[in-house]
């Protein structure tokens, strides 16, 4: 039997240390969604509507996935590299240097590739620091978000500059890391001081090196604005931060989704040079004047590549309505934007199999709204215009998935911490 043949029943062997019963996951849900309100911003005149939101117990189909890991920091995105393991970005617990990448090897062991990544509270709240990944032969890029850069301001939706200033320079960052295969399969852990940090922040290139004598190179490879000014009548001083979430490559490009400020970057893998690639307008809120203002945050999230096309997943903002969120397909050269998938709630993936728009896979943090009550779901796309099939409506709090195409499984991590394998087709 091949290595790689092994890989899920090891994995399930992982899974069977983690698992856990399905009360115990039913009643993360309601702290999970207060988690998620303060994340992105919600006004605090609806709070009492979302604590009355329920998730449906019959929504969660368990047997559909496989908890495979528990205690990781807040992940948010993940990919299988050319070696056959899963690379996690944390984006740590809000303390400095928590943030991380983990390697979950095939045999299912859990291993630190890189430690002492920037994290800090965002303006809302919650740990924000490490995010996107992605990895083109021996170079991987990581994405990472606002950090501590700005501050809740004086109500829900508005932010102001932290007067302390952030407390890593290298926040609403890319950064660009090479390593060796041997590095990948054996290493005991990189780990990133401070000093590393102001380093990469003044341009230069900093070497790690693990117990074993393996190297790790890393250089900034572009530094985005960390806010913008919006000021509103009411709040003056009001901000739009930076925060990086998405990160893919198509030819000499990288394009990254920015959720703070609705946009998509392009950036030149080689020297940096970034510019403001697609801006995406507000949208319309089915709800008002009933709940929230009249108009609801793009929110660009997870980003891929099928066809030569860009498909980025429009998430939006408060209050979270059912059917407002999208999957759309960019051109990578004019920037010209045409929506692919509509009638979606809360889209932050999507991973395009057979290298061709169909079928499609969408993840959604949650499959109703308003405020998150639905669970977390998988759905697939024979064709974008019809009706999806559910996947996996198993989910909890979903941040980012990927497809081991040789054990034929999806890897979903999700907020609160965990892996969840859910196996496909």
């Amino acid at each position: 039997m091949s290595r790689s043949s092994t890989t899920v029943g090891n994995r399930l062997s992982v899974s069977a240390r983690a698992q856990k019963d399905v009360g115990k996951r039913l009643s993360h849900t309601a702290k999970l969604h207060a988690r998620l309100i303060r994340r992105l911003g919600v006004l605090a005149a609806v709070l009492a509507l979302v604590a009355g939101a329920t998730v449906p117990a019959t929504g969660f189909a368990q047997a559909q996935c496989t908890p495979i890991l528990s205690g990781l920091r807040l992940p948010v995105a993940s990919l299988m590299t050319h070696q056959g393991h899963l690379l996690i970005a944390e984006s740590g617990d809000g303390t400095a240097g928590s943030g991380r990448i983990s390697i979950l090897d095939r045999d299912g062991t859990l291993r630190t590739l890189l430690q002492g990544l920037p994290s800090a509270p965002a303006d809302v709240g919650t740990p924000s620091g490490p995010s996107g990944l992605f990895m083109r032969g021996r170079s991987l890029y990581l994405a990472i978000g606002t950090g501590d850069t700005g501050i809740l301001g004086p109500r829900p939706g508005t932010t102001l500059v932290n007067p302390n200033g952030p407390s890593s320079p290298i926040f609403s960052s890319v950064l660009a890391m090479s390593l060796s295969p041997g590095a990948e399969m054996q290493t005991t852990g990189f780990t990133m001081t401070r000093a590393n940090q102001d380093a990469l922040a003044n341009g230069q290139f900093v070497m790690l090196t693990d117990s074993r004598g393996y190297v790790m190179t890393i250089r900034m490879l572009t530094n985005f604005p960390e806010y913008v000014p919006s000021p509103l009548p009411d709040v003056p001083g009001n901000i739009s931060l930076s925060n990086p979430f998405g990160i893919v490559g198509f030819g000499q490009w990288l394009f990254v989704t920015d959720g703070g400020r609705n946009l998509a970057w392009k950036v030149d893998a080689l020297d940096g040079a970034q510019t403001e690639f697609v801006n995406f307008p507000s949208v319309p809120n089915p709800m008002f004047p009933g709940v929230g203002g009249p108009f609801i945050q793009a929110v660009p999230t997870g980003i891929a590549v099928s066809r030569g096309k860009l498909l980025l997943s429009r998430f939006t903002g408060a209050p979270f309505a059912t059917g407002v969120s999208s999957v759309e397909q960019i051109d990578p050269v004019t920037g010209a934007d045409t929506r692919l998938i509509s009638n979606l709630t809360t889209a932050i993936g999507t991973i395009p199999l057979h290298e061709a728009h169909q079928p499609l896979l969408v993840l959604e943090m949650a499959a109703h709204g308003p405020f998150f009550s639905g669970p977390g779901t998988v759905l697939k796309f024979n064709d974008p215009a019809g009706t999806p099939t559910t996947v996996a409506s198993c989910l909890v709090g979903p941040t980012s998935m990927t497809y081991d195409r040789s054990t034929h499984t999806l890897y979903v991590t999700e907020e609160e911490g965990g892996l969840v394998g859910v196996p496909y087709p």
